[in-house]
Parts: structure tokens; C-alpha cells; sequence
């Protein structure tokens, strides 16, 4: 689940939680309207069954024989004889309802009372008629076959007549309640499924809408590199959360920005500064006399002003500073920088350099791109160094190689870093310090190209390409 991205997170939330709450609201929604629907069902057939009670207890001179056929087919009177003593106890057990008469039968309800002080077969006295008691569980006696459980809802209510106790029995369908059940869940099926896939759809287009800010603060850091420092993310207009930490990030590469001018300020001063004392150091242990501690010194002095020059070129690399920029022949330079002399005249240079590669740039540059190269791999080699240069397709592809140890798989990228020099050629190396192949890439970029090793095997394989004018 964490490996989702937000807006994936946020739209399985929102729709999980609206379908827990669309499931509770739908499951209540079904329990209610049934518990609803019954009831009116039982109050319907209460009403009737009160009604017919009111008709025996209200119509001079009616006898058990002349209601035991009422007219209303979902009404039936039950004598009293016909019921044994466990029924009657069964009709009382069961639990009643008061259901009030009509205001216009109340006088008529108090005949009723006189009769309905008789007692019932069971030897007990029945409630009064200003409140008949209506029981309305769907099990009453000898409903079974007359009102199946499940398809109608019964009321029974025992009267009193002159001729004793009959019992009325009333029902009302409940198909109409189970029409209305399966309508709403004809409804719930199919609309739930389809809000959800709504609620998904909506939430994942707000959300997506809600983190386009995001995205694009992404992809403009992204594209953010030491060299141009001066770009900044881009802010949104709502003054939300968003906006706040693009605020943030900005004022955070302002803070970078500063501090990496001074830093390369600090190089380039320190380079420039060096420059002098060390070139008038040097000539002073030029002028010296001769001897084995003015050698060495002299040595030192060396590196040191080739250290500074390396530091001053990559301050002017990293500024970004406009080259002047023309058509150079890279063979011309490739075979001048692989002939000159190096600290290590035993090391046989071979070239194999095609005619006519020209490339578009700064000769002073690709000198020293040229120049570094060859001084790593002679530094490097057993007794062998090639340089090639050809054509491939539209530009020019400019290897070095040596039969040295060469580079390791795992140190193919690293040796590319500042200051980086491998353990290897830290006993061997008298003069390099980790500057050549870092300056030589950047070159290689600055000028749209590459640098990288290739190739397997013995030896190793720098290879810098350059696009063509």
C-alpha cells in the first residue's frame, strides 16, 4: 500500500469509506422500511379486526351463527366453542397491542363493556371495549392455512357476545411491503456499485487536480543542477499547503545558490591568488643551485601550480563562463597532445587518427580533454597507449586506451568524481590528483558530448564523444 502513489492512496480511502458508509446507510435503510411496512401491515389488519369487533358488539341482536361469515374476505370469526382451552390461553399469551376506537363508536364501545364483562370460557374476565386489545404475531390460532407466515401480518381480538366469546381474526397482505423491499434493492444493487465508481472517478480527477502543483515542482527540481542554480519552482496561486513549500524550496535554493557562489568564488580567488607566488616560487628553485632538495621542491612546486591551474579551469567550468567557440580540427589536436613529452618517455604512444574530424568548440577545452586523457592512460599503462579518433554518424568519437589493470566495474562512474583516485594508482601516480577525468567530462558535456568506459577486457577504454558542426 505505501508503494502507491497519493493520488492511487487517497481514491481507494474515499471510496472504501463511502462504501462502508453507503453499506450501513443502505442495510439500515432496508431494516427500517421493512420494520415500517409490517407494521403498517398490522395496523391495517388491527383496524380491521377492531372494526369487525365493533359491528358484533354494536349490532342489536347478532348472533355467533349470523358473523361467523363476515363480508370482508380478510376477516374471520372464530366461535368460541370451537376453540379449546390451551387456544384461548395461546390468544391471551399473545402480546397485544391497544389500539383506541373510532371517537364515534366510544358510546357504542360501552355496550360492549357489559358484554365483555361475561367471562370467557377460561373463567377470566376480558379487557374493556373503550380500548380493545388486539394481538398481532402472524402464529395466531388457526391462521396457518388462512394467513401463511411470510404473506400476511394477523390480528386476533376475542368479543364478548350474548351468546359468549368469539374470536376475530384480520389480515393484510404484506406483498405490497415485499414489492417496495425489492424495488429498493432493484435501486441499492445497481446504484451503489455506480455511485462508488462515481465517488472514485471524482476523487481521483480533485486529487489529481490537487497535486499538479506538486508535479510540477518535481519535475522542475529534477531538471535543477549545480550549473543553473537559478531556476526556481514554480509557485501555485492558491495559498494553500502547496504553495507554502514551494515558497519553502525556493528559499532553500536561494540559501544553495549563495552559498555555491561563494564556494566557487573562493576556488577561483584562491586559484588566482596561488598563481603568482607559486610562478615566482618556481623560479627561484629554477635560478638555485643544483641539488637534490631543490629538485624535489621544485617537483612539489609543480604539481602545486598544476592543482591550481586544474582548480582554476573547473571554477570557470562551474560559472558557466562563455567559451569562444569555432570549428577545431580534433585530429590536429588529438595527434599535438598525444606526441608531447610525459613523465614516463618509456610508455609508446600510438595514434590512429582519421582525416578531417572536425568539431565545433573551444580549442583551449578540447586541448585539455585531450591532453587529460593521454596523461591518465600513460599514467596507467604497462607499455602501451592508443589514441583513435573516427567518424560515427554525426559526430566524432575520440578513444584512449591503455594495457594497464584497468578500471573496475565498480568504480566506472566514481572515477569521474573530483578528487577520486583509485588505490592502485595511489602507489603508482606521481603527479595526478583526481582532477583529470572530472575536467575532461566536463568538457566533454559543456560541448554537448559525453564520457564514459567502455568496453571489457584488459586495459582500459575512455571513450569521449562530440557532435559534429
Amino acid at each position: 500500500m505505501s508503494r502507491l502513489s497519493v493520488r492511487v492512496r487517497a481514491t481507494l480511502a474515499a471510496t472504501a469509506i463511502v462504501a462502508v458508509a453507503l453499506g450501513v446507510a443502505a442495510v439500515v435503510l432496508v431494516g427500517v422500511l421493512k420494520g415500517s411496512l409490517v407494521d403498517s401491515a398490522s395496523a391495517e389488519a388491527a383496524r380491521r379486526a377492531h372494526g369487525t369487533a365493533v359491528m358484533i358488539t354494536t349490532s342489536p341482536g347478532v348472533t355467533a351463527g349470523r358473523v361467523s361469515e363476515p363480508l370482508d374476505p380478510d376477516v374471520q370469526v372464530i366461535e368460541g366453542a370451537d376453540l379449546s382451552e390451551a387456544e384461548w390461553q395461546a390468544v391471551l399469551a399473545q402480546p397485544a397491542q391497544a389500539v383506541q376506537p373510532a371517537q364515534s363508536i366510544t358510546a357504542h364501545s360501552t355496550t360492549g363493556r357489559a358484554a365483555n364483562d361475561q367471562a370467557h370460557p377460561c373463567g377470566e374476565t376480558a379487557d374493556p371495549a373503550d380500548t380493545v386489545w388486539v394481538t398481532g404475531r402472524v402464529d395466531a390460532v388457526r391462521a396457518e392455512r388462512w394467513a401463511p407466515a411470510g404473506s400476511f401480518a394477523v390480528a386476533t381480538m376475542p368479543v364478548s357476545t350474548v351468546e359468549g366469546m368469539v374470536l376475530v381474526q384480520a389480515r393484510a397482505s404484506l406483498e405490497p411491503a415485499g414489492a417496495a423491499l425489492q424495488t429498493l434493492q432493484g435501486l441499492l444493487i445497481p446504484g451503489i456499485p455506480g455511485l462508488l465508481l462515481l465517488v472514485a472517478a471524482l476523487t481521483w480527477l480533485a486529487v489529481g487536480r490537487a497535486l499538479a502543483p506538486v508535479s510540477a515542482i518535481r519535475t522542475e527540481m529534477a531538471d535543477i543542477t549545480a550549473s543553473d542554480l537559478h531556476r526556481r519552482v514554480p509557485v501555485p496561486r492558491s495559498r494553500d499547503e502547496i504553495a507554502r513549500l514551494a515558497e519553502t524550496m525556493n528559499r532553500t535554493l536561494d540559501r544553495l545558490e549563495l552559498a555555491v557562489d561563494r564556494h566557487k568564488r573562493f576556488v577561483a580567488d584562491a586559484a588566482h591568488e596561488l598563481r603568482s607566488p607559486l610562478a615566482i616560487l618556481r623560479t627561484r628553485l629554477e635560478l638555485a643551485p643544483p641539488g637534490p632538495l631543490a629538485a624535489e621542491a621544485l617537483t612539489d612546486v609543480e604539481r602545486i601550480q598544476a592543482l591550481t591551474s586544474d582548480l582554476l579551469l573547473l571554477a570557470r567550468l562551474d560559472a558557466g563562463e562563455p567559451a569562444c567557440h569555432g570549428e577545431v580540427d580534433l585530429g590536429q589536436v588529438a595527434a599535438e597532445e598525444a606526441t608531447r613529452s610525459r613523465p614516463r618517455p618509456e610508455i609508446r604512444v600510438e595514434l590512429e587518427v582519421a582525416a578531417d574530424v572536425v568539431v565545433r568548440g573551444s580549442a583551449e577545452e578540447l586541448r585539455r580533454l585531450v591532453a587529460n586523457l593521454v596523461d591518465n592512460a600513460v599514467r596507467h599503462a604497462d607499455s602501451t597507449v592508443t589514441v583513435r579518433l573516427a567518424r560515427d554518424g554525426g559526430g566524432a568519437v575520440l578513444d584512449v586506451c591503455d594495457d594497464g589493470p584497468g578500471i573496475p566495474a565498480e568504480h566506472r562512474e566514481a572515477i569521474f568524481d573530483r578528487f577520486t583516485r583509485l588505490d592502485e594508482a595511489r602507489g603508482r601516480d606521481a603527479g595526478g590528483s583526481g582532477l583529470g577525468l572530472a575536467i575532461a567530462r566536463d568538457i566533454a558535456v559543456r560541448h554537448g558530448g559525453g564520457l564514459s568506459v567502455v568496453g571489457e577486457g584488459p586495459g582500459a577504454r575512455l571513450r569521449a564523444r562530440l557532435p559534429s558542426p
